[in-house]
């Protein structure tokens, strides 16, 4: 743990055009830091020159596609991700793993900058396992989610590109928490996140059960993968899976979302305007 701690603190923190921002560590004497652009009000400096959500003509656009979704159902929480990186109209990569394994409890997925997502999440993984050490017990996915909450909210507005989902299993059954980076949570039953969402959310909206089966659920999630990867460019590449369960998760074999075009398109009915025209009623 103090190697984890020693890799992120690392870097030279002395420039005078920056100011440092610290993130106090659950250890002694030691922190997270971070510069901060010059000037009073940092958050507002970050604002003027980088377009977070698309909406304005910044200098720096912040470049984001994926998808990824995970849903309750009885048997637990099922977790699915796509796993292509993208660079404005780039492929930069087509085996991103979007899961983070937080603990043999705990997963947590990445949608937007990949390095928030996987920067965080980390910090966050090693703040459960001192929650562990302290108390004696596995944290709840309700705090979890809390806790990386409330660290990302202290730099709102400052840049961050960040939608995560919490899933995980606790003493009081299987949580599943969307926490992104302005600070917001919301807990539901069904979350689809990223650029390919809503495509997901019409094949979770119209099959999703609380009722269904192991294979159900599984089917459902690659189904749903896959219809979001073959209608969004940002999305592609392999379907990633897990089923988070009472005694933990469990990943299953990767699935590449080219071999699943033959199983699930010849289900799309298609029409052929020219031989079922339309018809317009008489007067």
């Amino acid at each position: 743990m103090n190697r984890i701690v020693e890799q992120l603190t690392k870097g030279d923190t002395a420039g005078a055009d920056f100011q440092s921002a610290s993130l106090h560590g659950a250890f002694e004497g030691s922190s997270l830091e971070f510069q901060l652009a010059s000037g009073n009000n940092p958050a507002a400096f970050t604002q003027e020159f980088t377009d977070v959500k698309s909406e304005q003509d910044a200098r720096i656009k912040i470049a984001h596609g994926t998808t990824t979704l995970a849903f309750k159902f009885k048997g637990g929480v099922m977790v699915a991700t796509d796993s292509r990186a993208t660079a404005g109209n780039v492929i930069a990569s087509q085996s991103v793993k979007k899961v983070i394994e937080i603990n043999p409890y705990l997963l947590g997925t990445m949608a937007g900058g990949a390095a928030d997502c996987s920067f965080w999440e980390r910090v966050l993984g090693m703040e459960c396992r001192l929650y562990e050490l302290r108390n004696k017990k596995r944290i709840s996915v309700a705090a979890a989610s809390k806790l990386l909450a409330n660290l990302v909210y202290r730099y709102k507005g400052m840049g961050l590109s960040m939608g995560t989902m919490v899933a995980g299993w606790d003493e009081r059954g299987p949580g599943l928490y969307y926490v992104d980076s302005e600070g917001q949570r919301v807990a539901n039953d069904l979350f689809s996140v990223g650029s390919g969402s809503t495509f997901a959310y019409g094949v979770l909206d119209s099959n999703y059960r609380y009722d269904m089966d192991l294979e159900e659920a599984k089917d459902l999630a690659r189904r749903a993968i896959y219809h979001a990867t073959h209608r969004d460019a940002f999305s592609g590449g392999i379907v990633r899976m897990y089923w988070v369960k009472e005694d933990g998760w469990v990943a299953y074999p990767l699935e590449d979302v080219g071999e699943l075009y033959y199983k699930y398109h010849p289900e799309i009915q298609t029409t052929n305007a020219g031989e079922s025209p339309l018809t317009v009623a008489s007067a």
